[in-house]
């Protein structure tokens, strides 16, 4: 199978299964999907997100390798579905220290955006509040964040800051 072409031929659930069936635990295909998804075409960047996903729930040690890459890439201007994908990824991560002050800066920046879908935001709180969990001093600014916003919020945003917030005090 040509992951590129896959991606390129239909855009549907299926799709996206059977590609992250394909790459399975392959290291070499997992490599393959990863430049799809860290590349500069829009399209297959939205779509190797999806696959990349479905892969990394399935064999999470994939990722590993490539944890400060797509980090970084949070930070580039990239399409809504790779920072969704990217985010929902990470806050199932151990995110090693070295790299928790990059993602708890690009975190915080979706968190406070008044543009950036509910979804990146939710999935950034909960990555901010894994990285208070080892960087208490993160608490405060994180729940003033959460309080500020729960009055407009989302019934999503709303939940999930009623299972964080009790932690943050």
């Amino acid at each position: 199978m040509n992951i590129k072409d896959n991606l390129i031929q239909i855009s549907s659930k299926e799709n996206a299964e059977s590609i992250a069936q394909y790459v399975g635990a392959d290291p070499d295909r997992f490599a393959e999907l990863m430049a799809l998804f860290l590349g500069d075409e829009y399209r297959l960047t939205q779509r190797a997100a999806w696959v990349l996903s479905k892969s990394v729930d399935r064999h999470p040690q994939l990722l590993l390798p490539y944890l400060e890459k797509v980090i970084y890439n949070l930070q580039e201007d990239v399409p809504v579905a790779v920072k969704r994908n990217t985010v929902r990824i990470l806050q199932d991560v151990d995110i090693p220290e070295d790299l928790m002050g990059p993602l708890a800066d690009v975190c915080f920046q979706f968190l406070e955006s008044g543009e950036e879908p509910i979804a990146v935001k939710v999935f950034s709180m909960t990555i901010l509040f894994n990285i208070t969990k080892k960087e208490p001093d993160l608490k405060n600014e994180l729940r003033l964040l959460i309080e500020a916003q729960l009055p407009y919020g989302s019934a999503g945003f709303k939940s999930r800051a009623k299972k964080i917030l009790p932690h943050l005090q």
